[in-house]
C-alpha cells in the first residue's frame, strides 16, 4: 500500500506543472462557455468528454454565433483528428495493455499529457502505461474542475459577447502564430483564411470554415510533399524567422545522408564479392 501511495505521489509531482498550467486556461474556458450559453453541468460534462482546450474554445466561439450543432460536431471532428497520429506514436509502448486500458487511455489523451508521457516513455525505462494513465487523469480532473469553477465565476458576471468574440479571435490568432514555423505554413494559413472568408460568404454558413479547412490543409500537405521531392532546399521550407534550417529539415537531411551511406556500403560489399 505504501508503495502504491509513493507511486501515485511521484507521478503527481511529474504532472503538477501541467496541472497548474491548466488552471488559468480552464477558468477562462469555463467563463467563455458559460457566456456561450452552457450551464455548469453541461460545461463539466463537455470538459470530461471533449477534454481539449482548442476544441472547447471553438465550441464557445460557434455557440456565440449560433452555429448549428451539426456544424460544431464536424468542426470538432477535423480539429481532433490529430489525436490519431499522437496515439499511434505511443502505441508501441502500450502493446501489452488490454483493449479496455487502451480505450481509457485514448479517452483521456490530449496534446500536453501526450508530450509528458512521450518524453517519459522515451527517457525513463521504468515509466509504465499505468503511470502514463495517472498523468492523463490528473490533468483531466484539473481541467474539468477549473472549467466548472470558471462557469461559476461566469454565472456571477455579465459578459458582453463582443468581448468574448475578441478574446477568442485573439486566442486562435495566437495559436496560429505559434504553429507558423516555416514560410510554407504561413502561406497555408493565409490561404486558409482567404478560403474561409470566401466559402462563408458564398455558402452563407459557418460550414464554409469546414470546407476551407479541408482544402487549405490538403493544399498545404500536397505543396509540402511536392517541394520536398523537387526542391529540398527551397526557401519555402525555411523558418519564417531565425536560422533557415528547421528540426524537420535537419532530421530529413540526416536520414538522407544515412541512406546514401548505407547504399554506398552495399555497393562496396557487392564489388568485393567474387
Amino acid at each position: 500500500m505504501k508503495k502504491e501511495q509513493a507511486n501515485w505521489l511521484a507521478v503527481l509531482k511529474i504532472a503538477m506543472p501541467l496541472c497548474l498550467s491548466y488552471i488559468p486556461i480552464g477558468l477562462a474556458c469555463g467563463v467563455l462557455l458559460h457566456a456561450g450559453g452552457l450551464n455548469t453541468w453541461l460545461i463539466g460534462l463537455v470538459s470530461l468528454i471533449v477534454y481539449s482546450g482548442g476544441a472547447q474554445f471553438l465550441i464557445a466561439t460557434m455557440l456565440t454565433i449560433h452555429a448549428p450543432i451539426s456544424q460544431i460536431v464536424i468542426m470538432l471532428f477535423f480539429l481532433e483528428l490529430r489525436y490519431a497520429l499522437l496515439g499511434s506514436s505511443l502505441s508501441h509502448y502500450l502493446k501489452k495493455s488490454s483493449h479496455k486500458f487502451i480505450l481509457g487511455f485514448a479517452f483521456s489523451l490530449n496534446d500536453e499529457n501526450y508530450a509528458v508521457n512521450y518524453l517519459k516513455f522515451a527517457t525513463d525505462k521504468f515509466w509504465t502505461p499505468g503511470n502514463a494513465l495517472l498523468v492523463e487523469h490528473y490533468a483531466l480532473y484539473t481541467w474539468a474542475i477549473s472549467n466548472v469553477i470558471g462557469s461559476l465565476i461566469g454565472s456571477s458576471l455579465t459578459i458582453n459577447l463582443v468581448i468574448v468574440d475578441f478574446a477568442l479571435t485573439a486566442l486562435f490568432l495566437f495559436m496560429v502564430t505559434m504553429q507558423v514555423k516555416r514560410r510554407l505554413t504561413l502561406l497555408t494559413a493565409i490561404l486558409s483564411g482567404i478560403l474561409s472568408a470566401f466559402f462563408c460568404v458564398t455558402m452563407k454558413s459557418t460550414l464554409g470554415i469546414v470546407v476551407a479547412t479541408m482544402l487549405g490543409s490538403t493544399a498545404g500537405f500536397l505543396a509540402d510533399r511536392f517541394i520536398r521531392s523537387m526542391s529540398p532546399d527551397s526557401p519555402l521550407l525555411y523558418k519564417v524567422r531565425g536560422p533557415s534550417g528547421t528540426r524537420e529539415m535537419i532530421n530529413d537531411q540526416a536520414l538522407t545522408e544515412e541512406r546514401l551511406l548505407d547504399e554506398q556500403n552495399e555497393k562496396t560489399k557487392d564489388t568485393k564479392q567474387p
